[in-house]
């Protein structure tokens, strides 16, 4: 095996969201980096994961604008969807990002390495023969749009990966899975004029979010007519030339021209040599200590392959952890309740911090204290047309833990909600903000004033 010269002060394995973090930070600050990347960087965030599907919610979004036009005295008129058009606008988005990010690695004076990376010791990568070696090893691997065991993935069975590079609307699509993922295509194809069912085996779209979200937006669902079922597994598929035909555990059926499997993503980690380096594996992911320690040698985990919320932005901010730690810059541990996450559906769902049910599961049940603000009294929400509210959650005469959303627009919101979360504002610092009108932004300032004991646009 032919081995490169000098060792690198650091070497990640993954260019996606975790693995370019940690390159870009870790050259910041004067470390010599490599970067081992098999496809393209930014992975599957850029290329098959945020961007392109929040490019067909916007797209989703003009439609249903186009379609509606007359209740605001706008006579426009929905003639069609053009899936071509919709993927060039897509793919352009994509294109001038990668562009960028390609760019700025450069301009970092980062090796990177084109091919598919192997870990051979505690402190060496193997890429086509070539070894490259590490005085600190950062695994960035990411993951994969999963499927059921069993379920063959195939013809019209698809995962999100297929269902971002159609060229046609579906007139109909089956969604295995009411998490995240499979909301979002829903809404899209809806959007499009397609008939959508969704099967989730929990109780809850969304399930990992406040159950009161959950239940906002299976109204809203129910008002666009996307069909869903709720608590009931999937049996079996079978597809032929008239489309796809769904079986469930109770006995249910359903038939359309898709089937669409988003039941999440796994860990991208098989054969790539971590247990034979002694790495503690968990179903596929890799555990690790709050400083993202594998407890091998100097090899450092980010982003999907830990265990916890597969965002993106969890990833990027746990690759500027990694560098900063390998820097000996000792940051703060990354606390995983205080990540803000929003489901781009419409409506949209956003929130931070802890559900309700968490909260009282940590402080007991007569330890917090819960309010909701509804967006109806939000003058821009109103102007909007849309329906929702702010749900906030604090530790009973402490700060608020938890801020839950849903509405249109409401994801643009979380960026304060994280502020207060994460600096555990308490109800009356937030209500002595004074917040423009008329923004959506407002709610969040209604809904504090609330909950410190003076609400003007709430009734008591």
């Amino acid at each position: 095996m032919a081995e490169t010269g000098t060792p690198f002060d650091v070497v990640v394995l993954g260019g996606g969201s975790g693995g370019y973090a940690t390159a870009l930070r870790a050259a910041e600050l004067g470390l010599d980096v490599a970067l081992v990347e098999a496809h393209k960087l930014g992975g599957t965030c850029l290329h098959n994961g945020c961007i392109p599907t929040k490019a067909l919610l916007l797209a989703a979004e003009l439609a249903d604008n186009a379609r509606e036009g007359s209740a605001y005295g706008v006579l426009s008129q929905l003639q069609g969807i053009d899936m071509n058009g919709v993927n060039a606008y897509k793919d352009g988005v994509i294109a001038g990002l990668y562009k960028g990010l390609q760019g700025l690695i450069k301009s970092r004076k980062i090796t990177v390495i084109e091919g598919h990376g192997t870990l051979v010791a505690a402190d060496t990568v193997e890429v086509a023969g070539q070894r490259y070696t590490g005085k600190n090893v950062v695994l960035a691997t990411g993951s994969y749009a999963r499927s059921l065991p069993g379920l063959e993935i195939g013809g019209r069975v698809i995962t999100s990966d297929q269902a971002l590079n159609l060229d046609y609307v579906p007139k109909s699509a089956i969604v295995l899975g009411g998490g995240v993922i499979g909301v979002e295509f829903a809404s899209v194809w809806k959007s499009f004029g397609a008939d959508v069912q969704i099967i989730e085996a929990l109780p809850h779209l969304v399930p990992n979010e406040d159950e009161s979200l959950s239940k906002a937006l299976e109204r809203a669902f129910r008002k666009r007519s996307i069909g869903f079922t709720l608590g009931d597994r999937f049996s079996g598929v079978t597809q032929d030339d008239s489309g796809v035909h769904v079986t469930l555990e109770s006995g249910k059926t359903f038939d359309a021209d898709l089937l669409l499997v988003a039941v999440g993503r796994g860990p991208r980690t098989a054969d790539l040599g971590y247990e034979a380096q002694g790495i503690t594996m968990d179903r596929g992911f890799v555990i690790v200590d709050e400083r993202l320690h594998t407890g091998v040698g100097n090899i450092y985990a980010a982003g999907d392959i830990v265990p916890g919320l597969q965002l993106a932005h969890r990833g990027f901010a746990q690759g500027i952890f990694v560098a900063e730690q390998i820097a000996g810059l000792n940051p703060t541990p990354i606390v995983e309740s205080g990540i803000p996450r929003v489901t781009y559906c419409e409506p949209e769902v956003a929130s931070v911090g802890l559900t309700e049910a968490k909260a009282k599961e940590l402080h007991g049940a007569d330890g917090v204290e819960t309010l909701e603000y509804n967006l109806a009294g939000n003058g821009k929400s109103k102007i909007l047309g849309t329906t929702g509210f702010v749900k906030l959650v604090r530790q009973k005469d402490g700060p608020v833990v938890g801020v839950h959303m849903v509405g249109a627009r409401v994801g643009e919101l979380i960026g304060e909600g994280q502020l207060i979360v994460n600096w555990e504002a308490y109800p009356e610092d937030v209500a002595a903000l004074v917040h423009a009108h008329p923004t959506q932004n407002e709610a969040l300032g209604e809904a504090h004033l609330a909950l410190a004991g003076k609400p003007l646009h709430a009734h008591n």
